[in-house]
């Protein structure tokens, strides 16, 4: 196609993070006629993955949209050569592929079995999460060997037990009256619905209350069961009724794909993979893909043909209730980037950012840096014969950093080994998260190289810190008042994979296509049996 200017299509989708990749892989056995564009020319939107060169230009364009954008105050420190002495440089720019989106997928998440309908996940490849961990500042007991707690005399970091078998037999920093409260409270999480009765009148009142009055469990245990919720908040924001369905899910995912893990992270940049793959099914589908190339205003085509001005650089409304005409009519002109000028009957993109009573000003922390040591400490195997762990989690709860309060909300770092394809061997990734300022990830980062052997004590060597905005509400997802914008909610916060992305994401394909549940993302084969299917 030698121009876009003067086409016609029944739904042009703009931008290409995951919601928006997402509907085009369900569009791509329909007959819809999809033009998606992206006015960046990188895939992946706000979940993009980045190279080092990447995240140079996307630190300038943060810079540039200023408060219009969902990331802000965001800037790189490298350490220089003379600063590393002998320790290991940075590799070429295309060497690292780095997550603005590091979530992670519980094996029970409904994502994977549609990346499996969808034949998609054949384009794949899934890396198992390894273990989690919690930072203790106290002084540690008697450690040895084999233990699971790896420390230094300083700090300590404590494997979280989520099994029966992990309590009992595994960990030996936990003593046998302790040990006995922790799988009392397991049981009760792995059924917890079962039993409202005793957890509905903690249902809005703090979790760390629910665990002193209803199970007597030692605040210094409280942590382990923080951690699991992923929760941003401090203890006295995150409520029963927020952390019991969270817990279950990280307790009923362990060992639902193999031994030991509960989590999987696509390989090559997280989230980012899935959208590209996702983006890849529908060109094949016969989606046309244009990048660099935004949508700069729109204007409405009203039945009497008459126009009505709606500019706007994102759409973003509130009403679920459809009206528009179901003619198939071309609804919208869509003025693009460098002046073509296209007609469509649905639009699709995320919410603008910037919109009035769209976001609060609340923000998290974020920092992403490349660190010199594989870290393989923290990488035990799970069992003989369970896949190698990629990942592992390192959560600091609230109090355990230093001038830290009750109240001070926790930091998590979520550290990629070099086998997800993010860095090269010998180096890691690691990326933090807290909902507090960045000096609590720099208190954190410190405290966990204090806390590793002397062996294995990174040095980092470059680093990327930023700030993204919070969606509140969050996960609101809309059609317009005349029934043919859909909007997504913006970038979730979340550390793991939100379910609510396929929920809105299921109910646009509906609206646009008419189809049923039951055959979202459910494709037979394109090629004949036998044949190896590329092209999804």
């Amino acid at each position: 196609m030698d121009t876009l200017d003067k086409t016609e299509w029944d739904i042009l989708i703009d931008g290409t993070g995951l919601h928006q990749s997402l509907l085009a892989l369900a569009l791509s056995r329909s007959t819809k006629r999809v033009l998606h564009v992206d006015s960046n020319d990188y895939y992946g939107g706000d979940e993009a993955a980045l190279s080092l060169q990447d995240a140079t230009a996307w630190v300038k364009q943060v810079g540039e949209r200023g408060s219009q954008g969902l990331y802000s105050q965001a800037s790189i420190q490298e350490l220089t050569r003379e600063a590393s002495n002998t320790s290991p440089s940075l590799g070429f720019s295309r060497a690292y592929s780095l997550a603005l989106a590091p979530q992670l997928i519980y094996t029970e998440s409904k994502l994977l079995p549609y990346l499996v309908s969808s034949k998609t996940y054949r384009q794949l490849e899934f890396l198992a999460m390894g273990s989690w961990w919690v930072f203790s500042s106290g002084k540690p007991s008697d450690k040895h060997k084999g233990s699971d707690s790896h420390a230094n005399a300083a700090a300590t970091l404590m494997r979280i037990p989520t099994t029966r078998e992990d309590v009992v037999f595994s960990d030996k920093s936990i003593d046998l009256r302790s040990k006995r409260a922790v799988m009392k409270v397991l049981r009760f999480f792995t059924d917890y619905e079962n039993q409202q009765e005793i957890w509905e009148p903690f249902s809005s009142r703090p979790f760390s209350e629910f665990l002193n009055e209803q199970f007597k469990l030692p605040p210094s245990f409280h942590g382990l069961f923080f951690a699991l919720t992923l929760s941003l908040e401090p203890p006295n924001k995150t409520y029963t009724s927020f952390a019991l369905p969270r817990i279950a899910r990280h307790l009923r995912s362990t060992g639902k794909l193999g031994a030991g893990f509960n989590s999987v992270i696509p390989k090559w940049g997280g989230l980012s993979e899935i959208a590209q793959v996702a983006c890849r099914a529908g060109a094949v589908g016969g989606g046309v893909y244009v990048l660099a190339k935004g949508v700069k205003q729109i204007t409405q085509i009203t039945q009497a043909d008459a126009l009505k001005s709606k500019s706007t650089e994102a759409p973003s409304v509130e009403s679920m209730e459809v009206t528009g005409d179901s003619n198939g009519r071309a609804a919208y002109t869509v003025d693009l980037d460098g002046g073509d000028i296209v007609s469509t009957e649905w639009l699709a993109g995320t919410k603008n950012i910037s919109s009035s009573g769209v976001l609060s000003e609340k923000t998290i922390s974020r920092a992403i840096l490349i660190i010199s040591s594989p870290l393989i400490d923290l990488f035990p195997t799970f069992a003989e014969g369970s896949p190698p762990p990629a990942g592992s989690v390192v959560v600091f709860p609230s109090e355990s950093l230093p001038a830290s309060g009750v109240n001070t909300p926790p930091v998590y770092l979520i550290i990629h080994a070099s086998d997800t394809g993010e860095c090269p061997a010998g180096q890691s990734v690691l990326y933090a998260t807290t909902s507090g300022d960045q000096d609590l990830i720099t208190a954190a980062i410190a405290q966990f190289t204090q806390s590793l052997t002397e062996a294995e004590r990174p040095e980092i060597i470059w680093q990327l810190r930023y700030q993204q905005r919070v969606d509140v509400p969050p996960n609101s997802n809309a059609v317009d008042d005349d029934g043919k914008i859909i909007t997504f909610s913006a970038f979730s916060a979340d550390l793991a994979f939100d379910e609510n992305v396929l929920d809105s994401v299921k109910a646009a394909w509906q609206k646009i296509t008419g189809g049923q549940p039951q055959d979202f993302m459910v494709f037979e084969d394109r090629n004949p049996v036998g044949d190896d299917d590329e092209d999804e």
